[in-house]
């Protein structure tokens, strides 16, 4: 396993981190199972477990919290808030008001008394940055959270957070969380020179794309990966972003078995490779899924290789940009750019 500096906090994270989203009912995952995962990542070298309070309704940071009971210290805990939690209008966002009280849920959850990371889940535009920033700092002066961080932030909220953090005199956020694959390259052209211009730690999210590079999805095959369940558009072959990740996938495949590698291997390897990557976020739901992820662990492509990727999928592009997470609210809702 190797290991790299998050941001400038100086804390060292393994370049593979596990996430916890599949825990609980999202991922069919039993404690018991949940618990396996952890020890099998933590024996590995992992040392960084990102979850978050919506997964699974918080079942997921209960079954971390259980999980890593005894050997808390060695762990580089990180969740997030900001996402709906109930239909109550105000269990969301990141107001002062809702993140005091969804902090101190997260803590009972996990069973901790603080976090070294805690994230905002995604932006959102009804709430100030000084107001979430502000919120942010006093929890960490309180010793509830060590650093904090965004997720999936456009480009120009990154940099508008910044400047608002050193404007007030407050605490900055110290990682994004995007995210990213060789088939959603587009944060390499905007989000990506900004983390490194701050100096940010960045956790990238679905390096394998959703399962598109996991191996279960390919030409002639039934698709096996499990979001395909409940996600079934976003594997639909008749619609021309799925087509093109599709006709990738198969050159992918074919680069990664001249280079003597598995997919996954290729994939990981990818991400992992650009300088302004700390740790790529992996979600297992089973050992075998852990261990077939695990083996990209070292895994370094040649420059040969990393070309052949781009030529693949050209720098900068996403090859289905309607998935993007960071759209401005008013291209989604009519009511907000009409009078």
């Amino acid at each position: 396993m190797q290991y790299r500096t998050l941001g400038r906090t100086g804390v060292q994270v393994s370049t593979l981190a596990l996430g916890a989203m599949n825990f609980g009912a999202i991922g069919r995952t039993t404690q018991d199972e949940a618990t396996a995962l952890v020890d099998a990542a933590l024996e590995a070298g992992i040392n960084l477990i990102d979850t978050a309070d919506m997964y699974s309704g918080g079942e997921s940071e209960e079954m971390v919290g259980k999980a890593i009971a005894g050997r808390r210290d060695d762990i580089v805990l990180a969740t997030k808030a900001g996402m709906p939690m109930s239909d109550e209008r105000n269990h969301q966002g990141s107001s002062r008001r809702w993140l005091v009280t969804e902090l101190d849920a997260s803590l009972r959850r996990l069973g901790v008394d603080h976090v070294d990371l805690y994230q905002i889940h995604r932006w959102d535009p009804t709430t100030s940055d000084e107001e979430t920033l502000s919120a942010l700092t006093d929890l960490q002066r309180a010793g509830k959270i060590r650093c904090f961080g965004s997720s999936t932030f456009p480009a120009h909220r990154i940099v508008q957070a910044q400047w608002a953090a050193r404007e007030n005199h407050l605490s900055r956020y110290v990682t994004e969380q995007p995210s990213y694959s060789i088939l959603q390259r587009g944060i390499e052209s905007h989000v990506l020179p900004v983390t490194e211009q701050y100096g940010l730690g960045v956790l990238v999210w679905s390096p394998l794309a959703s399962g598109w590079l996991s191996g279960a999805v390919r030409e002639g095959r039934d698709i096996t990966t499990s979001r395909s369940t409940f996600m079934p558009q976003r594997f639909d072959t008749a619609i021309p972003s799925n087509r093109a990740r599709l006709d990738a996938v198969e050159q992918l495949a074919e680069v990664a078995e001249e280079a003597g590698l598995t997919l996954i291997q290729l994939a990981l390897g990818f991400v992992t490779a650009h300088p302004a990557v700390t740790t790529a976020l992996i979600g297992p739901r089973t050992l075998e899924h852990l261990r077939s992820y695990l083996a990209a662990a070292d895994t370094v492509l040649s420059a040969d290789v990393l070309d052949a990727i781009d030529a693949i999928v050209a720098p900068g592009t996403d090859l289905a940009a309607h998935e993007k997470y960071d759209t401005p609210p008013a291209l989604l809702d009519p009511s907000l750019r009409r009078r």
